[in-house]
């Protein structure tokens, strides 16, 4: 099982990303597909969370900024990431968990914000 992700980069305050991670390989139906964060010296962070069914989460810190959207038949997830601020800046990791319970993750993608 692979994740693929991609749409990191550099962008200025205020501007805006959008991350896909695609999943390749045998992954055995999918439940919930997700992003988290990690700053350098602090611990990896939920971002948002979606599940087969469309039901989504969200930190605190990003509510209204960015939204998170899946294709099911591309076995795919997106962040796009709106208003973006210097304190966003992270290494972003793409997770699935599918109904075994079982846990992939991304190789991560580098958003760094200036300000």
């Amino acid at each position: 099982v692979q994740l693929v992700e991609s749409g990191g980069g550099l962008v200025q305050a205020g501007g805006s990303l959008r991350l896909s991670c695609a999943a390749s390989g045998s992954i055995f139906s999918i439940n919930t597909m997700g992003w988290y964060r990690q700053a350098p010296g602090k611990q990896r962070e939920l971002v948002a969370r979606i599940t087969r069914g469309g039901t989504t989460n969200y930190a605190d810190f990003v509510k209204g900024r960015f939204t998170i959207s899946r294709d099911n038949a591309k076995k795919s997830v997106y962040l796009q990431m709106n208003s973006l601020k210097p304190e966003d800046t992270s290494v972003y990791y793409c997770n699935v968990v599918n109904y075994a319970y079982d846990d992939y993750w991304g190789q991560g993608t580098q958003v760094t914000v200036s300000s």
